[in-house]
């Protein structure tokens, strides 16, 4: 139904910070439940933050007090803002999207996904 594209990823230094971007197609964008997960090599893609149709947001444990989701629907585009980055938050982030009212905290339960934005951190 939707189709998404990222953007914002980049290398940068830890402490710093990171505004990601991902831009939908079609004018029901509000109707979707939507994901950031993210990916290192050799390791499985992992939940990182969601946010519902009704506004509603969950984050891992990792990120908690430091990563913060959110959705213009007018826009029709979320954002994840990456505060304190760590080496550890190094990876490819995707978004992801449901047509569910609410989050969908494993990769298998997302229907569509971006092409992913590459985040590194250096100590």
């Amino acid at each position: 139904q939707v189709q998404l594209v990222e953007s914002g990823g980049g290398l940068v230094q830890a402490g710093d910070s990171l505004r990601l971007s991902c831009a939908a197609s079609g004018r029901t964008f509000s109707d979707y439940s939507m994901a950031w997960f993210r990916q290192a090599p050799g390791k499985e893609r992992e939940f990182v933050a969601g946010i519902s149709r009704g506004e509603i947001t969950k984050y891992a444990d990792s990120v908690k007090g430091r990563f913060t989701i959110s959705r213009d629907n007018a826009k029709i585009t979320a954002y994840l803002q990456l505060n304190s980055l760590q080496p550890d938050d190094t990876a490819v982030y995707y978004c992801a999207a449901n047509g569910s009212p609410w989050i969908v905290n494993t990769a298998a339960g997302n229907d569509y996904w971006g092409q992913g934005t590459q985040v590194t951190v250096s100590s």
